[in-house]
């Protein structure tokens, strides 16, 4: 179960990270970007939770192999 939720916040993690990829490439955030040299928040807060999912999905991953070995 516990791998199930794992994956699954690791996909999540994936998709906002594709998301967030495909907004900071956007027009708006070319304007954002160049008039004030950063991309969007938005753009910004999907790349941070998309790694901060991945990155809880595969700590849960490796510490679910371990207690099951």
């Amino acid at each position: 179960m516990y791998k199930a939720v794992s994956a699954a916040l690791m996909v999540a993690g994936g998709i906002l990270v594709v998301l967030g990829i495909r907004a900071s490439e956007s027009l708006g955030s070319d304007l954002s970007r160049f008039f004030t040299g950063n991309p969007t928040d938005r753009a910004i807060w999907l790349l941070v939770g998309g790694v901060v999912l991945c990155g809880i999905g595969l700590a849960g991953l490796l510490r679910g192999s371990h207690a099951a070995g």
